[in-house]
């Protein structure tokens, strides 16, 4: 049996930032990748991790979750390497599946709108092959990867979304674990993460960095930070006004639709129409399909209780749609430009008694952040060919709804571990050097950017 006690990382996407996360680990020769995302800022090929790094094709990939972050360039990679496996949770798989056919749509509307000449990346054909090289796992089930050395690989909840795992990698000689993004609240729908027994020792943990820089990231409780936003909607449906809440399709708004209906029910706030935009109603489904992945007692909403957001690209749609008090659960989460959520925040953001409530991460170069921060008077741009916007609404505001683990249980997950190397990955650049500098004293602690090797020995 060859010993695997030295392996080598590589880092292709995913160092020093938050996108295109993509890890590939050479054991023995061989080659495994540990996710395949595209860049949420970036168009076009640049959006992709740097594939040019792989020396020969990679023989089996990994796949944490469906945020586009970790999948969004699958196909892309099936068609330079056919030949590669591809292994996952049953829900992740059919999330990313669903995931990948909307990235065709949307890239092919860029392509048409903002010109961009790589878009599409890959056709819906190319997601249908990608899916045949898919097999799906239950939590807890080792498996062996179609390596000559043997490699078992296991998925472990991650807390996050629908089907997120934390992959423990076993070789000769050398344990690894990759946390992917981790979640240690127990949300409404979905539970925390499941920490490592401390039987097992890990000898090279590659750990998300999300919150590094934040010190406030999980200073509210979930259900505090529920009921405080649903004293703030109150006030707004009271005089009038709508609500916008700009939500991850996978995920977020699978949570914030069913803890609505839950203030509803609870007579928190008015029985209002509460609508959901199409992606996240297509994921409703598989919360749906797949409700016994979601944590015991959790109470999902018929998918018919939420009304249908409309063309918000048609004209008069969005006017109608917030002359009465209501609810709004609208992609993007960041409020990129010409996403439904953004179209919508064009027509609201010139009244006043409105107000648009952020529950997820904001990068800081997207309109959501640029939104949240404005003053009364500043002008933003939501449709890519439209004007200019004069803001006047105020009523706008951030939640604390993270899927990831704050700092400070990344540090624990680290002292309950006690591996001998860490690599901290996923996060901007000052929060992977705060969780260098703050929890790898001890360690051999590295903090990569993308195209670095790093060799690792148990």
């Amino acid at each position: 049996m060859d010993s695997a006690k030295s392996i080598q990382l590589t880092v292709l996407g995913g160092g020093g930032e938050v996108g295109a996360n993509c890890f590939q680990l050479s054991i023995n020769g061989q080659h495994l990748l540990l996710d395949s995302g595209t860049h949420p800022k970036k168009d076009g090929l640049g959006a992709l991790p740097d594939f040019s790094l792989l020396r020969r094709a990679p023989e089996v990939l990994l796949v944490t979750h469906g945020h586009q972050d970790h999948c969004g360039s699958i196909p892309y990679l099936m068609r330079q390497y056919p030949g590669i496996t591809a292994h996952a949770t049953h829900p992740t798989v059919r999330v990313v599946d669903r995931m990948l056919h909307n990235s065709v749509s949307v890239m092919g509307l860029l392509a048409r709108e903002r010109g961009v000449a790589d878009y599409p990346l890959y056709e819906h054909e190319d997601v249908d092959y990608a899916m045949q090289r898919f097999e799906g796992h239950d939590f807890e089930e080792p498996f062996k990867l179609p390596l000559s050395t043997p490699v078992t690989a296991t998925f472990r909840r991650a807390g996050h979304v629908l089907g997120a795992a934390s992959i423990l990698l076993k070789a000769p000689g050398h344990t690894i674990y990759y946390t992917g993004d981790i979640c240690e609240t127990a949300q409404e729908l979905i539970d925390g993460f499941s920490p490592l027994d401390p039987s097992v020792k890990v000898d090279t943990l590659i750990i998300e960095a999300t919150h590094g820089a934040n010190a406030h990231a999980g200073v509210h409780h979930y259900q505090d930070e529920i009921y405080r936003m649903g004293e703030d909607i109150n006030v707004v449906l009271e005089q009038g006004g709508a609500v916008l809440i700009p939500s991850f399709a996978l995920g977020r708004t699978q949570e914030v639709l069913n803890f609505m209906a839950r203030l509803q029910e609870e007579g928190r706030i008015p029985q209002v129409p509460i609508y959901a935009s199409g992606l996240g109603r297509a994921v409703y489904e598989l919360y749906d399909k797949y409700f016994e992945y979601l944590k015991p007692g959790a109470v999902l909403r018929p998918l018919d209780d939420f009304d249908r957001i409309g063309n918000v690209w048609k004209p008069g749609v969005v006017k109608k749609l917030i002359s009465e008090p209501c609810i709004i659960v609208a992609t993007s989460g960041m409020m990129l430009e010409n996403t439904p959520s953004a179209m919508i925040a064009e027509e609201m953001v010139q009244s006043t008694h409105h107000g648009i409530f952020f529950v997820g991460y904001l990068d800081h170069e997207t309109l959501g952040y640029k939104l949240l921060h404005s003053s009364p008077g500043d002008e933003l741009l939501f449709g890519l060919e439209n004007a200019r916007v004069p803001v006047s609404l105020t009523n706008i505001k951030r939640f604390s709804f993270s899927g990831h683990a704050p700092r400070e249980t990344l540090r624990g997950v680290i002292e309950h571990i006690k591996p001998k190397n860490i690599i901290f990955v996923h996060g901007d650049r000052p929060a992977i050097d705060w969780m260098k500098e703050h929890t790898g004293a001890g360690y051999n602690a590295y903090a990569p950017d993308i195209g670095q090797s790093i060799t690792l020995e148990a």
